[in-house]
């Protein structure tokens, strides 16, 4: 059995999630789905509950990794709750469990995933028309080091699609 590719769809939380990111995540959700993809979240509010939806909605499986330890936390659309019981330490679980990274907006909470992404090396794109706390390094590198590109993307598809493409030139 050939192992599954992991994406890591992180951005705003429901405070701070316009309309305008849940459409981008609902539709990021979908074209992971659609790829055959394991969609994985944060597992509760805003981009995770509309990327998870937009999975969901087309048979795609979802992972929700949340920081409290009682699953009935996960948003509704998670077909596997990981209750990690962390908190905000769970940033690095989230980017270790994925292949790749689409960032959606996002705050503080999104740049930590970022930063352990980055560290991780782990691929990611962003989506350039919603500003978020990664807006300044997309299209750059976090810092001198220069451990992975944040590539920005235009739409869902073209976060998908070079997503994809920089997951499959790792190996």
């Amino acid at each position: 059995m050939v192992k599954k590719t992991q994406i890591l769809v992180i951005g705003n939380n429901t405070n701070g999630c316009t309309p305008e990111h849940e459409k981008i995540a609902f539709e990021v959700g979908q074209e992971v789905g659609k790829s055959g993809s394991v969609l994985i979240t944060g597992g509760l509010g805003g981009i995770m509950h509309a990327a998870s939806k937009g999975a969901k909605s087309v048979g795609g499986i979802t992972v929700g990794i949340i920081p409290q330890d009682d699953p009935s936390e996960a948003n509704e659309f998670c077909d596997i709750v990981i209750p990690s019981g962390m908190g905000f330490t769970r940033d690095f679980l989230n980017a270790l469990s994925a292949d790749g990274v689409i960032i959606i907006g996002g705050g503080s909470g999104t740049l930590s995933e970022v930063c352990a992404a980055y560290m991780s090396k782990k691929p990611m794109v962003a989506i350039r028309s919603l500003i978020g706390s990664i807006t300044p390094y997309i299209d750059g590198y976090l810092d001198h080091r220069e451990n992975v590109k944040i590539h920005g993307v235009d739409s869902a598809q073209q976060a998908i699609k070079k997503i994809l493409e920089l997951i499959n030139s790792k190996y």
